[in-house]
């Protein structure tokens, strides 16, 4: 292929660089070429971000006959130095918070279910650190990673014991008393101080870095290549860093992508000056040259595993032709949190039917009531979202999900699929010919109300801000946009389609229409739907103030006259599930048979 000019200054050059490239800029063919032309006899490691980057990195060096340059992550190259040393055994999917609690005999002081509360706190703070540069734990303030008032005046209350039991938790780890976790191994190789035996080291997908790593990389004497965009960094939530904007490097950029057309390009740069409402506007240019006119691969990305699932529950009822579908990541990542309760338990717990509940966690929690408490007081976003599915479709959710089963195709056969659903965050570093946008990512609108509030997460807003543009830029070809999202002014085009608001006439025909009352007729029209926590809790802003006495006796009395569901959720102002989880709370009669 024939390079641009900026793909040949950053061949050519010599010493430590990173490098800022944009969406599809072809920064691996890039870092390819640069190992190509490395004097003959260089020892050369390339860094890739995940284990289906390696691979495909190691298919496309050994091509080329490039037998010097050694692909690793950085997990895999932490576990050669200290696993094997150290005759470590590793805990594949980490500690769930009630395995924390039984192993560290963890003690409440009488608050509700503290003992799990602080154990969530300790395994999220022991990533923390294992994630950090720092020497040692107290050198590391957890509370600046909390946001929620409840969290923050939990963690307050406990800290000493939090950073107490969580030092004693990497003390078992270390000692070989209990498995290690991934973190724990690579926190164990940034410690060792690693002098690694390489002439240049290519450190790919910077921006999403953890410190730990960054730490080692930058210690070795090798030149050094550090690579990535700096407006993809979305694991901050993963306590990753923006290394690109730590290396004190010669800079050079990728800034034509070969991915999608100009159009797209001015999309994106102008969703990335939304910056400018946090007091950071980047000054940079994107160049389309993308050409393809095949529309062959068409994805659906949302922000949020609910906002995904409440389109892909749209999609195949609206689309009863369609065969086959393809989540990215396999279908069940979607209904599991990373600690391992599923969907089906927190439907369990709503049901009372504890019996099928399998997570050691859910099966603690009294009711939803209870979990809802202790998410409050965690942050546990996953949990969050299984509880706002749950109250919007009940028992409705095994045939859900067994429709969507039914559909879903296995890796081998993607190819097939007539449509791909992901998450902006599963889908990095893919691209399809089509991509049709979930309106639960963050808008201008939304961004400009937020700058201003109390405690404002300039970080999290960044990257809020950072998952849209990713969004934006996985397309080859077309992109279908909702209104909301899109930046003030900005013109459709023949590869840029907008997604229109449904106006209010077509609303109330939707609404009685018979699709409507099919087995989905929870489903609302695109503009209502809330694709998101935030979202549900601006439409039904009462129903997640306390229930008061006067309000419990309103809705028994309410209740025992006959008042239907659907009234009982209007006058109160809450979600249908709400009602059906607080009669449940009160002992009145069962709602369903």
């Amino acid at each position: 292929m024939k390079l641009t000019p900026e793909q040949h200054n950053i061949i050519k050059s010599t010493g430590n660089i990173k490098i800022n490239a944009v969406a599809g800029s072809g920064k691996t063919t890039t870092i390819i070429e640069y190992a190509k032309t490395r004097p003959k006899g260089s020892k050369i490691l390339y860094l890739a971000f995940n284990k289906s980057v390696k691979l495909e990195a190691q298919k496309r060096f050994a091509d080329l006959g490039l037998d010097n340059v050694k692909v690793e992550t950085a997990h895999s190259l932490a576990y050669k130095h200290v696993v094997f040393k150290n005759n470590y055994k590793v805990r594949s999917q980490g500690y769930k918070t009630n395995e924390i609690a039984a192993l560290l005999n963890l003690q409440g002081n009488g608050e509700k279910h503290a003992e799990y509360i602080v154990a969530n706190h300790i395994n999220k703070f022991m990533a923390y650190f294992c994630n950090s540069d720092k020497q040692k734990i107290q050198e590391l303030n957890y509370r600046d990673t909390i946001s929620d008032t409840n969290a923050q005046a939990f963690v307050t209350s406990f800290y000493a014991y939090i950073e107490k039991q969580t030092r004693l938790l990497l003390s078992k780890m270390d000692k070989g008393e209990i498995e290690i976790t991934h973190d724990f191994y690579l926190k164990k190789f940034q410690l060792s101080n690693p002098a690694l035996p390489y002439d240049y080291i290519l450190f790919d997908e910077g921006q999403d870095a953890s410190a730990a790593m960054l730490d080692v990389f930058f210690k070795q004497k090798a030149t050094k290549v550090i690579v990535g965009d700096t407006h993809q960094q979305i694991y901050g939530w993963r306590f990753a860093v923006n290394s690109l904007e730590k290396a004190n490097f010669k800079t050079y950029n990728l800034s034509t992508s070969f991915r999608f057309t100009q159009d797209i390009a001015n999309l994106a740069m102008e969703v990335l000056k939304w910056k400018k409402h946090i007091g950071d506007e980047p000054a940079f240019a994107i160049t389309g040259k993308g050409t393809t006119n095949k529309v062959k691969s068409k994805a659906v990305i949302a922000r949020t595993n609910l906002g995904l699932l409440l389109k892909a529950i749209e999609y195949i009822t609206e689309k009863k032709k369609i065969k086959n579908i393809y989540f990215e990541g396999n279908i069940n990542s979607y209904t599991y949190a990373d600690e391992g309760a599923s969907l089906y338990d927190v439907l369990s717990l709503y049901n009372d039917k504890r019996q099928f509940i399998k997570d050691g966690l859910i099966r603690e929690m009294k009711d939803l009531d209870d979990l809802e408490e202790y998410i409050e007081k965690t942050e546990d976003v996953q949990l969050g979202m299984m509880v706002e599915i749950v109250k919007e479709y009940g028992n409705e959710i095994p045939g859900i999900i067994k429709a969507i089963k039914d559909k879903h195709i296995g890796n081998d056969e993607k190819e097939k699929a007539e449509m791909i659903f992901s998450t902006v965050h599963r889908c990095k570093g893919m691209e399809y010919d089509a991509v049709q946008i979930v309106e639960d990512f963050i808008s201008e609108e939304k961004l400009e109300k937020n700058k201003d509030g109390v405690d404002v997460n300039v970080a999290k807003l960044n990257e809020e801000i950072n998952l849209l543009y990713v969004a934006v830029t996985r397309t080859k070809n077309t992109l279908y946009i909702p209104e909301t999202l899109l930046p003030k002014a900005f013109p459709g085009s023949s590869h840029i389609q907008i997604i229109k608001a449904v106006k209010e006439e077509e609303k109330k025909k939707i609404a009685t229409s018979a699709q409507a009352k099919s087995v989905f007729k929870k489903k609302e029209s695109e503009t209502d739907k809330a694709y998101s926590v935030e979202r549900i809790r601006e439409v039904h802003k009462v129903a997640y103030k306390p229930w008061t006495d006067e309000l419990d006796e309103e809705l028994t009395t309410m209740y025992y006259n006959g008042t239907i569901l659907r009234d009982l959720a209007k006058h109160f102002g809450r979600t249908k599930g709400a009602i059906v989880a607080r009669i449940k709370k009160l002992e009145l009669d069962e709602l369903y048979e």
